[in-house]
């Protein structure tokens, strides 16, 4: 009991903060604030790893906390499911939001919205913990939703730029197509398996992969995995759900890292990790699962070759290694896909902190052509976002070497449908993220100074602070999250490695079917420790893939400035459609917006005026009208005409009558 009290701590101590910042925030003022949700997910923090350790000595628990409603056999429960991969999840959403707290207390002092901004990041912990401790399809979907909505709240946070709130409103409406075949595919799961219980559903999993599905005629697994993937493809940005995420940049950077980062996004790739079972049945599923990962991986990649904005060079690397984590999904490597979740999770975080860092330094500029040296103003941020960008691009014996070399060796051993493809893209994506990761870092941290060089009329973030004087470095509230961030960037691959992917710490919480899907058991043949795996590494083709990214890179933006522009010109349409992110938001407005609004001019036009007011209202009145006038006509008052009409309807009668004799 005293376990499941601690269980039911973690996710309540992010939503007191959360009610006692929003609603008693002008009681409380902006120090209570930062305070009481700072304070509530550190104990979420705390207790979070209380429970690793406790599950580290071999206790698990699946129960039910509440149960609110029973129908026709179907339960609705709040429970949780403690096992390796949530306590895994659980670690990392309040480790990344509890720096995301401290952070944000440096970088919003000035914003009027203070307390309600604490308020929303400490509800979207919340939204998060109950999506990863669920232990049933109800709860999973309650938290899927609670972290869209806090996202639209958090992307449109600064409500009087346009900008913002077209941002939420995309993300949210982007997030309903991708929900909709999430809510399609729990209402199969609960149409037939009766239930919405993890374990009771696994347990029928053979069954259901029995069934065919009546309406496509696809086999019903199929069918069921392919719709709980569309929501995975809406929450972690898949193509071509993706469009929301780049322009959720709005929203002020602490969401950033915490939505891009540990929490919203990495919510797709840990519920197929968990859906693991089902997908394991469906070949069909897998290989849909890995040419879309793989489309997103590379070509996601390319739009952060010419993004300006330091934001969304990060955010389109966020897009990328989501697709890195779905291509693993693909090929059977759950574990490995949430140990990339994992590693990303603290490098990436520590990228966009490190990007809000170098905005705050260079007075709100966000543009990376109008920076340039910041290495000797910023030290701390310069060397932490150098050891976040070597983490990010895989350089041997930083965190992300381990788990994305493992993504590329696990999709080499697949023998799916779509491998190749997805071979050769998570290899060439290793190049691109190594040219973008690196041009954005010489030409934020090397070079000439350019932050003189910016026209006053071209504002950025959300402060209306003028642009001028000499960059600086962030106070201690903004670097000591970054420093903390760094070091699991560095070394957490290298230590988790062994037992998360070729240990047993999965065991039970994850299930591969090895004699159809063999990547990870390739994977451990070939593994030899993990410094033996980054020896290795220095020999092999990403490696020296990503050291060409760098050099090209430098050299590109360090050394011959000039040559960049000169491709440019040279190759325009493709420049273009880079530009126009592969004219995907066009298409949007032009095929779905514009679609929207003919449809809803048909139905106002043909629906609404013709059909309801002309036909039904008016047209009802006006056949009313003209009976009204037909009758009036025989209501003349004069007697003759009366004994006329009586001679005449006698005379009817009788005819009738004589006929029928």
């Amino acid at each position: 009991m005293e376990m499941k009290s601690l269980y039911l701590l973690v996710p309540v101590a992010p939503l007191i903060g959360a009610i006692l910042a929003g609603l008693f925030g002008k009681m409380i003022g902006r120090s209570g604030a930062h305070w009481v949700t700072t304070l509530g997910v550190a104990v979420a923090f705390t207790a979070s790893l209380i429970i690793f350790q406790d599950v580290q000595a071999g206790h698990h628990f699946n129960g039910t906390v509440y149960s609110w409603l029973e129908s026709g056999g179907l339960k609705m429960e709040v429970g949780f499911l403690i096992d390796p991969l949530t306590v895994m999840m659980m670690l990392v959403v309040t480790f990344v939001s509890l720096m995301v707290h401290i952070y944000t207390i440096g970088y919003m002092a000035e914003d009027p919205g203070y307390q309600r901004f604490f308020s929303y990041i400490s509800l979207f912990t919340f939204s998060m913990l109950m999506l990863v401790m669920s232990n049933n399809f109800v709860q999973l979907f309650f938290g899927w939703e609670a972290v869209g909505l806090v996202s639209y709240l958090l992307i449109g946070f600064w409500y009087t730029r346009p900008t913002a709130i077209y941002a939420n409103l995309k993300a949210f409406l982007v997030n309903r197509v991708g929900d909709f075949g999430f809510l399609l595919g729990i209402a199969l799961i609960a149409a037939y398996a009766g239930s919405l219980d993890y374990a009771v559903v696994f347990a029928k999993r053979n069954e259901l992969a029995a069934i065919t599905e009546t309406v496509t005629g696809w086999p019903l697994i199929t069918a069921i995995c392919i719709c709980l993937f569309i929501g995975a493809m809406g929450k972690s940005a898949q193509v071509p759900l993706h469009v929301w995420l780049p322009d959720s940049m709005e929203g002020p950077t602490p969401i950033s890292a915490l939505i891009h980062a540990a929490t919203m996004v990495t919510a797709g790739i840990f519920m197929v990790t968990r859906m693991s079972p089902l997908f394991e049945l469906s070949d069909t599923a897998l290989s849909f699962v890995m040419v879309i990962g793989a489309i997103t991986a590379l070509f996601m990649g390319f739009l952060g070759i010419i993004q300006n904005d330091i934001k969304r060079v990060v955010a389109y690397s966020t897009l990328s290694q989501l697709g890195y984590m779905t291509v693993a999904l693909g090929a059977s490597a759950y574990s490995v896909a949430v140990f990339h979740l994992m590693t990303h999770a603290f490098f990436k975080a520590l990228l966009f902190l490190g990007a809000g860092s170098v905005i705050m330094g260079c007075h709100h500029n966000q543009d990376i052509r109008y920076m340039g040296g910041l290495r000797k103003y910023m030290p701390i941020t310069w060397l932490t976002s150098l050891l976040g960008s070597l983490a990010l691009i895989g350089f041997p014996f930083f965190s992300g070497f381990y788990s994305k070399d493992s993504i590329i060796e696990a999709v080499h051993a697949s023998t799916l449908w779509g491998s190749g493809f997805a071979y050769f893209s998570v290899v060439a994506g290793v190049f691109v993220t190594a040219f973008y990761s690196f041009r954005m870092y010489f030409l934020v941290f090397h070079g000439k100074e350019r932050f003189d060089q910016m026209p006053h009329d071209d504002h950025h973030g959300g402060h209306d602070e003028h642009h001028g004087g000499a960059p600086h470095e962030s106070p201690w509230v903004v670097t000591v999250p970054l420093v903390l961030l760094a070091i699991p960037s560095v070394v957490i691959g290298f230590i988790t490695i062994q037992p998360m992917l070729f240990g047993d710490w999965f065991a039970g919480a994850i299930l591969v079917d090895e004699a159809k899907h063999p990547a990870i058991a390739v994977l451990a043949e070939e593994f030899h420790g993990a410094a033996g795996m980054a020896l290795h590494g220095l020999t092999s083709l990403p490696f020296l893939l990503a050291i060409g990214g760098i050099v090209l890179s430098w050299y590109f933006y360090l050394r011959r400035p000039d040559i960049p522009e000169t491709i440019r010109k040279a190759v325009r349409p493709l420049y273009a459609l880079l530009e126009n992110k592969y004219y995907f938001d066009k298409f949007n407005e032009v095929f779905f917006a514009g679609g929207a609004r003919l449809l809803g001019r048909g139905l106002w036009k043909g629906g609404d005026q013709f059909t309801i007011d002309g036909l039904m209202v008016n047209g009802s009145a006006h056949v009313v009208g003209w009976f009204a006038r037909a009758v009036r006509l025989l209501q003349t008052g004069r007697i003759y005409q009366y004994a006329f009409g009586m001679i005449f309807g006698i005379f009817a009668l009788l005819t009738l009558w004589f006929n029928r004799v």
